[in-house]
């Protein structure tokens, strides 16, 4: 019961639906083929016995028109069948008989034996009053035939028959569309065994498919699908593969920053659980003790923005684009600069004079981002200069900095979530969110962020930007924020 129950459940499969329903069409095409095949030579085969039994009937009625006119004698009906089977040239399974006055007289040749089992047709030819034709079909014979009564002042003097014997011509005709018909049923068969074996190496991908997707879990998502051929197969099974990459890679990342955002928030945490903890022993602290909780709230309430932040940089909605004046962008970022340390050398190097469409309250968070990075990494009096300029159908908004510079090490990961560049074993403050907000800002506007850097002589982050920023997809705009690392090739 088991093993039928399994193999009623294999019809379900797509292979057997696919192949059953190729075989019926092609068994149900190639019996249509045959039968018609059949019934267009039986009619031919009927067409042409027709035609010669109306052809012998016309030589009789020729012959028997003299004859019409006059009063004969039986004799000169009996004269006149003689002259019509003397005459005849019998052909092959051809064959006249004639009839005087209700009785057999002559036959072209021996009468045929399947005549001898149709006692009675005889008796029906031979008092024949009317013209008839006729065909005879059964399992061994299949004959027409046409009689003609010899009809003179009224009176029938005797009767002609014409035959058409079609048996053999019938039986090996059909006989041969039956072993076409078998022949096809073979080959129909070892077609349908090569379509089984080909449709499974055509199915093998999705059947690998399933397995694959049955094995992946949260612990093991290596596993991919061997690409062979070039079909369209094939391509799904590399937009499957190239899926389970964007799924794995969104998962590290997941869990990387799930461990990121532990092991930053454990650190606030711990501080006020041991700040708390011992205020009942020290009550002359509480002051500072508040002073210092609050500090650490304030950070993390600062790293919830931040993360939010970058969430909300995957929605489509995240920039509202409206047409700025670049030049007026530019030096409003430039005042903005000057009043977050007034002890540096702030200089507003250029400002281009286009129109762009930004979502200006997110570029200038980002450009406030490397302005304040420029002052953590700067000291008094060090150069920190602003500029914008276009470039074909780019624009950029350049900030550069005098300061201790970025070593060549730190440049290709400062711009991951939670990394702060390092100098001389000493991390600068922050937790390492601001260049991600950055680059996130500038991908969400299709554009790039470029690094350009000497330890000890400063660093030019250069944020490039389309004038009109193409309108991006939901899923193109999530994946250009996850994979931002991959744009920057200026500074990897």
């Amino acid at each position: 019961m088991k093993y039928l129950s399994e193999w009623l459940m294999s019809f379900g499969s797509f292979r057997i639906r696919l192949l059953a329903w190729y075989f019926l069409l092609a068994v149900s095409t190639t019996g249509i083929a045959v039968w018609v095949t059949r019934q267009i030579y039986c009619d031919r085969l009927f067409e042409q016995a027709d035609a010669a039994l109306a052809e012998e009937v016309q030589r009789f009625q020729q012959t028997a028109e003299p004859l019409t006119t006059q009063q004969p004698t039986q004799q000169d009906v009996a004269a006149l069948f003689d002259q019509i089977v003397d005459n005849h040239i019998p052909a092959e399974d051809e064959s006249v008989l004639t009839f005087i006055d209700g009785q057999f007289y002559r036959a072209s040749e021996s009468l045929p034996d399947w005549l001898a089992q149709e006692p009675t047709l005889k008796a029906t030819w031979a008092s024949l009053a009317a013209p008839q034709q006729e065909r005879l079909q059964g399992e061994h014979r299949n004959i027409a035939y046409a009689a003609e009564p010899l009809v003179i002042d009224h009176e029938v003097r005797g009767v002609f028959v014409a035959i058409e014997d079609q048996t053999i011509a019938y039986q090996s005709g059909t006989g041969a569309i039956g072993l076409v018909l078998k022949v096809s049923t073979a080959v129909l068969g070892v077609f349908f065994l090569i379509a089984w074996v080909t449709a499974g190496r055509l199915l093998r991908p999705l059947r690998l498919m399933n397995q694959t997707a049955r094995q992946i879990t949260e612990f093991d998502m290596t596993q991919r699908i061997p690409i062979q051929g070039s079909d369209e197969i094939t391509a799904v099974t590399a937009t499957f593969n190239d899926m389970l990459d964007r799924l794995q890679n969104a998962f590290d990342e997941q869990q990387e920053f799930l461990k990121d955002v532990s092991h930053e928030l454990r650190t606030p945490i711990t501080v006020i659980q041991g700040q708390l903890e011992i205020l009942a022993y020290r009550p002359e602290k509480q002051a500072e003790t508040i002073t210092l909780i609050t500090y650490e709230l304030q950070q993390m309430n600062r790293l919830v923005n931040d993360l939010l932040l970058l969430a909300k940089a995957e929605r489509p909605d995240f920039l509202i684009l409206q047409p700025e004046d670049l030049d007026w962008l530019t030096e409003e970022l430039y005042l903005k600069a000057r009043s977050l340390n007034p002890d540096r050398d702030w200089r507003l190097e250029a400002k281009g004079l286009y129109p762009v469409t930004i979502d200006r309250q997110r570029f200038s968070q980002a450009v406030m981002n490397l302005l304040q990075n420029a002052v953590r990494h700067t000291r008094s009096g060090d150069v920190i200069a602003l500029g914008s300029a276009v470039v074909g159908d780019e624009f950029r908004v350049w900030v550069r900095d005098a300061g201790e510079g970025i070593a060549p090490e730190d440049q290709t990961r400062i711009f991951e979530r939670f990394t702060r560049a390092t100098d001389n074993n000493r991390q600068f403050e922050g937790v390492g969110l601001g260049l991600s907000i950055v680059t996130a800002i500038v991908a969400a506007h299709g554009g790039r962020v470029e690094l350009s850097s000497t330890l000890g002589k400063g660093s030019t982050f250069t944020l490039i930007l389309p004038l009109e920023p193409p309108v991006l997809p939901f899923e193109s705009l999530t994946h250009e924020s996850h994979s931002y690392r991959g744009r920057q090739s200026a500074y990897r």
